[in-house]
């Protein structure tokens, strides 16, 4: 096993975790889609649901004292609550190959998920539903690395004090690292959808938010924030950035909770701010259980490839309906 694990290639991406596909479904003049990351034999699985708008399904479930501790499939889905429905063609889909929680009658595939809001891009009565979610299982690959304008990040923009006036286009991205010495691998992948304006850690700069009036460079929310305390609150919407954290290490239920918790890290390092009450900032950890690393470790590298993913999801989006994205600017 480890030795056809060192020959792999590795792309960057959450797909370098064994195990572990991706699939995407869009609908580009809709400005919409749906992503879905699955593990066939099931993972061991954590949430942490940090902003104070989500829209979720079956986080409660990844409870550590609640009793399934595997989930076999993570849903991300434009859409707002309506996205949710997709979920239901993800368990469809599985269910079709016999994946899922043995209740002897039949195996329930466990399927938790989140969605972002992204109905005000293109058209808001074209939602992610059972159809797209079926779509993007059959897509699901270990191979293909697709980010920007798919799946989860289609409709997702960046920077949005001023409504959608002057944001900018972002997208979905993802990430990954291996350890040499130990063959851990970490991966993430993220739909970034934040009120806020996305830093790149390593030079401090802004790389994507809100605009100036002439659109030509960027406002800086949080100094509108600062200036305008009064005037800021009532703009705060339409937001959401959504995760998934995956690793081959052994990890509890417990211990996939916190290192969603700790991944959550990979957020406040690039987006500014995060974390609001109109963001249902989520992430998921899932543990396919190849490795032995410890919690910390494991935590501390998931905020890192995380925040990474997120310039990653930046970099790679394109315009779209005439909004500036970062290949515009820089």
């Amino acid at each position: 096993m480890k030795g056809k694990e060192s020959s792999r290639v590795l792309k960057d991406a959450i797909i370098d975790v064994p195990g572990i596909k991706v699939g995407h479904s869009q609908d580009l003049k809709a400005g919409t889609g749906c992503t879905v990351i699955i593990c066939e034999k099931g993972a061991t699985t954590g949430v942490d649901v940090r902003g104070g708008a989500p829209g979720t399904r079956e986080t409660d479930l990844l409870n550590p004292v609640n009793l399934v501790d595997k989930a076999h499939a993570i849903y991300l889905g434009g859409g707002s609550a309506f996205g949710l429905d997709g979920a239901s063609g993800v368990m469809k889909y599985l269910e079709e190959k016999g994946i899922g929680f043995d209740v002897v009658l039949t195996k329930v595939p466990i399927v938790p998920g989140a969605v972002l809001f992204d109905l005000a891009v293109g058209d808001y009565r074209i939602r992610p539903d059972a159809r797209m979610g079926y779509d993007a299982c059959l897509k699901a690959s270990e191979e293909e690395v697709m980010q920007g304008n798919v799946g989860a990040g289609t409709g997702a923009t960046v920077g949005k004090i001023f409504g959608g006036l002057r944001c900018m286009k972002s997208g979905l991205g993802t990430a990954s690292f291996k350890s040499q010495a130990q063959e851990l691998i970490v991966g993430a992948i993220v739909a970034v959808n934040c009120f806020g304006d996305v830093v790149d850690p390593e030079s401090g700069k802004i790389i994507a938010g809100v605009l100036s009036e002439d659109k030509k460079e960027f406002a800086n929310t949080m100094s509108f924030l600062r200036n305008f305390p009064q005037r800021s609150e009532s703009n705060f919407s339409k937001n959401t950035t959504i995760g998934v954290v995956a690793t081959n290490a052994t990890l509890t239920k417990a211990g996939a909770t916190k290192v969603a918790m700790m991944a959550q890290d990979g957020y406040a390092r690039t987006i500014s701010p995060a974390h609001t009450m109109f963001d249902g900032d989520t992430i998921f950890c899932m543990a396919t259980g190849e490795v032995e690393a410890g919690v910390n470790v494991v935590g501390a590298i998931a905020a890192e490839v995380m925040a990474r993913a997120i310039v990653k999801a930046v970099k790679n989006t394109e315009s779209l309906f005439k909004l500036k994205s970062y290949q515009d600017l820089f």
